[in-house]
């Protein structure tokens, strides 16, 4: 029998996933399960920092003024008490972070003449969207520096145990399991172990969902390989509520080179005064004043469309970052991952401009859930990205991620303590020893593996096409159309071959195309991230798109 029994199960090991699993290990026994390795998550890669009032640093920010700043980048569909408890409980994370190892930059690290006591202030960036400095970062590899510390203090928990190279298959639910509960209960999930090629039964009083994003359902994205939706796509097939999956964020800033894949130019770039600058009759004009007044400095759902149409209309393939107002010095401080993958390409930032793209960036959609990260299913919390907490509503504020991922990870481990009294003792004991393990049946090899890369590039190929950032009805029905029968051919592949990580992500990955283009079809105007040409304007009355499996 191929069984774990563990208080928590947290999948996912970004700085949600991580911090869960930090927060749980106070309380009880944690299983930390990660599909790769522990260190390659979706967060390592975040360049721009973590947002923050951080009182006695900038006495002219408020947790006011971030609240607004949030509502107004949310286009009228943030749940304003969520705004106002994340925001609010940041700084405490924040103080949390740093004892646990995090090494902020400090104004010393980036100015000259700064006195003894200014120098050791933390510095705040300030980014696009944000009408005040307030963005801690580590460099421009904050991300980076966040796994860093947190996957040190998860190595050295006794109580945190890791299982590397493991894939989540489905969540065991008492539902899937005939049980006829009166509530639909999470019981742990079925995972798959790489390397011993066997489907172990993860048993779990809580199971917290920190799985990320889902940016490689694109054809151009700024996501690595690992991000294909496959906490969003498990809790939907397990009945639980998913919602808003049509607001994907385009981040305006991909690196456009034929060498590199996937690099993001930070929007803290354009936070440092970096203008955006388009190509025509051989001159480098400037245009996002013609889409907001915050010129290159508006929200990224703007920024994104404003880009694209420049593309459309010159024939260009890509716009260009203009940062030469700051000297070499300055930038190699501020910018050193940036700067250094610059000059390897033979782009000086400080002389030269930076050619970029638009790219699938963020799902500011997710899993339903409430303020503490519970979910509609009982024992089954989201948190990070794979969450849908109301914080980001049609568009997410930068850096408003990684705060939420750690305000939401401590609210879900601490709502937690009810669970585990609940579920403690003997009636746990029997549930856990009845269910059964999974099963292959009659599941042979397969020999045709271009069927699973054939229905990959499809789906993101089109997905880009049809569904991208500028949609119309045409465009999504076709795709609808389309991804029936790519669902068709994998549930007929998934249930005679061999499990196998690809099959398990090709699986996830149609599931998430489908429920974007479902709750891009039903959305009947343009707000924030979802632009549709046949309903141009804003509706009156702001809703949320609440999916449910039938």
């Amino acid at each position: 029998m191929n069984s774990e029994k563990f208080d928590f199960l947290v999948i996912g090991s970004g700085i949600a996933g991580l911090f869960s699993a930090i927060k749980a290990s106070e309380k009880g026994t944690v299983a930390l399960v990660t599909k790769r390795e522990l260190f390659e998550c979706n967060s390592v890669y975040a360049q721009g920092g973590i947002s923050c009032v951080m009182e006695g640093i900038n006495e002219k920010d408020s947790f006011a003024s971030h609240i607004q700043d949030t509502l107004e980048a949310g286009a009228g569909l943030c749940k304003e008490e969520a705004v106002k408890a994340i925001v609010n409980d940041a700084p405490s994370r924040i103080q949390d972070l740093i004892n646990l190892g995090v090494n902020f930059t400090t104004r010393g690290e980036v100015e000259n003449g700064c006195s003894t006591e200014e120098a050791a202030e933390y510095d705040l960036g300030k980014e696009g969207g944000h009408s005040r400095r307030r963005v801690l970062h580590a460099g421009d590899v904050t991300g980076e520096e966040l796994i860093r510390a947190l996957v040190s203090v998860c190595k050295n928990n006794p109580k945190i145990n890791v299982f590397e190279n493991h894939h989540a298959i489905d969540l065991i639910t008492t539902e899937r399991l005939g049980w006829g509960e009166e509530s639909n209960q999470c019981l742990g999930a079925y995972i798959l172990d790489v390397e011993n090629d066997v489907v172990k039964t993860f048993h779990s009083k809580v199971t917290v969902l920190a799985t990320g994003g889902a940016g490689k359902v694109y054809l151009y994205t700024t996501n690595p390989d690992i991000a294909t939706g496959d906490g969003v796509a498990m809790a939907y097939r397990a009945n639980a509520q998913v919602s808003n999956m049509e607001f994907f964020q385009f981040h305006p800033t991909c690196l456009y080179h034929h060498e590199i894949k996937s690099f993001l130019i930070s929007e803290a770039v354009r936070g440092e005064g970096a203008v955006l600058k388009v190509k025509k009759k051989n001159k480098y004009v400037e245009f996002m004043d013609k889409y907001h007044e915050l010129k290159s400095l508006a929200p990224r759902d703007i920024v994104a469309r404003a880009i694209d149409r420049e593309l459309k209309e010159s024939g260009e393939k890509c716009v260009y970052l203009d940062i030469t107002n700051h000297d070499a010095e300055y930038l190699q401080k501020r910018f050193p991952s940036i700067y250094e993958k610059c000059l390897s390409l033979g782009l000086d930032m400080s002389k030269d401009l930076i050619p970029v793209v638009p790219a699938a960036h963020y799902c500011c959609g997710g899993i339903n859930t409430d303020i503490k990260g519970r979910t509609s299913l009982e024992r089954l919390y989201a948190v990070g990205e794979a969450a849908s907490t109301g914080l980001h509503g049609a568009n997410r504020l930068a850096s408003n991620s990684l705060m939420e991922a750690v305000v939401m990870a401590n609210n879900a481990i601490d709502d937690s303590s009810d669970l585990l009294a609940k579920y403690d003792g003997a009636a746990v004991q029997a549930q856990r020893n009845a269910i059964p393990d999974w099963s292959r049946g009659n599941a042979t090899d397969s020999d045709e593996l271009v069927v699973i890369t054939h229905n990959w590039s499809e789906i993101r190929s089109f997905m880009w096409d049809y569904v991208g950032i500028f949609r119309t009805t045409k465009r999504l029905q076709r795709a609808k159309r389309r991804i029936r029968t790519i669902q068709q051919e994998i549930n007929h592949y998934y249930w005679n071959f061999v499990i196998t990580p690809d099959l398990i992500e090709l699986r996830n990955l149609a599931g998430i195309a489908e429920l974007i283009i479902d709750s891009a079809l039903s959305r009947k105007e343009s707000r924030g991230l979802h632009y549709n040409v046949d309903f141009p304007n804003k509706s009156n009355s702001a809703h949320e798109t609440i999916i449910r499996r039938r």
